[in-house]
């Protein structure tokens, strides 16, 4: 089949891969356009622009995929399917409709729950035992498109949102060789069933610590928020509150008034329970273990750090 692959971030680089490998003619890569990075603000391309190139593929990076002259330049080139996965852009009925066959999307759950932006992040955060990956055919509602194929994966309780993506990202990629099989014989697909939830994406308010919740909760929207953009707290310095953020905890014996440092182990009072710190990091430095990270800040049992409701800080709303 002549495809189109649409894709951006590193998640969707193996899917690539996979598709490449599968025999099948890949006519063009979509990925959003190079962006600022760095201390230098060099352009840099995405993941998936990068390996393309390496591959030898034509590379699209149109600013918005609603352009006359992108779904022009879509069209033109007589598809059967198109494969997206974290493209990052939304596709208007006109791109959805060129491909003969479709174009099939990888989502990161078992639909039709977590729909939207940040399926991953989510699950974790609410303390889901399970997620998925599926490939849906895609419409033009926000994730809604009936399944084609599906793999289950259980949620660990030390994963975030960084080792559950690279597993999840694995695991999709070997779907599409099926599916692309599927799709090039006329296979069926499933409509979704059940109560959708969304999956919204990630605001800089919630990614603050309310350490008025359970310590499971607490322990979940820790690991969901890892690394990026992670999950953050206010330790009381010398010079006035310090914003610290946490990439790694695990639930740990203790209680008191929420909030409270327990002991010399970073372990930190919630509603019920604990959460024991295990990776963290303050601004403008790399993160470190609790024991590092106490050597160089004194943080001892019995301090405070900033409850939920304290004041904003550093450009919060």
């Amino acid at each position: 089949m002549r495809l189109a692959f649409m894709g951006t971030p590193e998640f969707a680089v193996p899917s690539l891969a996979e598709i490449i490998a599968s025999g099948h003619e890949v006519v063009g890569v979509w990925s959003q356009p190079p962006r600022p990075r760095g201390r230098g603000q060099k352009l840099t391309p995405s993941p998936v622009q990068a390996f393309a190139e390496v591959m030898g593929l034509p590379v699209f990076t149109p600013e918005s995929m609603k352009s006359p002259e992108a779904i022009a330049e879509f069209q033109a080139l007589g598809l059967d399917a198109a494969c997206v996965v974290a493209y990052g852009q939304i596709l208007k009925p006109a791109v959805l409709e060129a491909p003969r066959l479709g174009c099939f999307n990888l989502h990161g759950s078992l639909l039709p729950r977590w729909r939207g932006a940040a399926p991953i992040q989510r699950a974790i955060m609410a303390g889901d035992a399970e997620t998925g990956v599926q490939i849906m055919r895609m419409s033009e509602g926000l994730d809604e498109g009936d399944v084609l194929l599906s793999e289950t994966l259980a949620i660990r309780p030390d994963d975030t949102a960084a080792t559950l993506s690279e597993r999840m990202a694995t695991v999709g990629a070997g779907l599409w060789p099926r599916a692309l099989g599927a799709i090039e014989r006329g296979g069926v697909t499933t409509p979704q069933v059940g109560e959708p939830t969304y999956a919204k994406k990630i605001t800089p308010a919630e990614a603050r610590i309310d350490w008025s919740r359970p310590a499971a909760a607490v322990d979940a929207h820790i690991r969901g928020l890892s690394p990026f953009p992670g999950a953050w707290f206010l330790a009381p310095g010398p010079d006035g509150p310090v914003r610290v953020k946490v990439l790694m905890s695990a639930p740990s014996a203790g209680t008191g008034e929420p909030g409270t440092v327990l002991d010399d182990g970073l372990s930190v009072a919630c509603a019920d329970g604990a959460v024991r710190l295990l990776r963290v990091q303050r601004e403008g430095r790399a993160a470190q273990a609790p024991d590092e990270f106490l050597r160089g800040f004194a943080l001892p049992a019995g301090s405070v750090l900033s409850p939920s409701d304290s004041e904003p800080q550093r450009g919060e709303r």
